[in-house]
């Protein structure tokens, strides 16, 4: 319980960093589409370094259904403890969604118009998520604070060279659809964004039992 409701509060927070600075960004930018997500990107990658910081000796600070399943996979975590982490992550996911409408003063429920959708978002997805599974993976040997740091370089870095914004995130991609704002996404879009992601982990998790297979061998 201590574990799943750490997740829910630094998932709510990620959310309420992505969906909240998507907001200021593209109030205050003029228009200019590549400098609200600049901010969006640069405010996100400093969000998750206090939030990685602070949760992860609760629960890991995982804050996204695909890093809990790797970790599961990989022996980091019970099996049995993944389904109240992927619920925490995705209930606070969508209350961060909220409660940044609330401070905005937009109407909380919304669901999102944009579209991100077809093959080339699809392949971004799959290659934000290879890319932040395996930061973290090849990371975490380096202690918590380096990992944290790596993490945020990543996902700051991956907003702008993938097409898809890097989601990388299940969760993420679930309260996205109910914000009509900057960093929103359609709800008929999100299960080819999800499917993309858990693609995406099944290629580490394969490429990680071949390379445990030749180490072993």
């Amino acid at each position: 319980m201590k574990a799943a409701t750490a997740e829910f509060a630094a998932t709510a927070f990620l959310l309420i960093a992505v969906v909240g600075s998507g907001i200021a960004a593209e109030r205050l930018s003029g228009g200019n589409a590549a400098l609200a997500l600049l901010v969006n990107a640069i405010v996100t990658g400093c969000a998750l370094v206090p939030l990685i910081l602070s949760f992860a000796p609760l629960s890991g600070a995982h804050m996204n259904p695909v890093v809990t399943l790797a970790a599961a996979a990989t022996h980091q975590l019970p099996w049995r403890a993944v389904p109240g982490y992927i619920a925490a992550q995705v209930g606070g996911g969508i209350a961060g969604v909220w409660l940044a409408h609330v401070m905005f003063e937009l109407d909380v429920i919304q669901v999102s118009r944009h579209a991100r959708s077809g093959p080339a978002q699809w392949t971004a997805e799959i290659i934000a998520t290879v890319g932040l599974l395996g930061t973290i993976l090849r990371c975490r040997s380096y202690g918590i604070p380096i990992t944290a740091a790596a993490v945020a370089a990543y996902i700051t870095g991956a907003y702008w060279f993938t097409a898809s914004t890097s989601f990388a995130n299940p969760a993420v991609t679930i309260a996205r659809t109910l914000s009509d704002t900057f960093a929103g996404i359609r709800p008929a879009d999100a299960p080819g964004f999800i499917a993309a992601q858990l693609v995406g982990l099944g290629l580490v998790l394969l490429t990680l039992r071949l390379t445990s297979s030749k180490e072993a061998t």
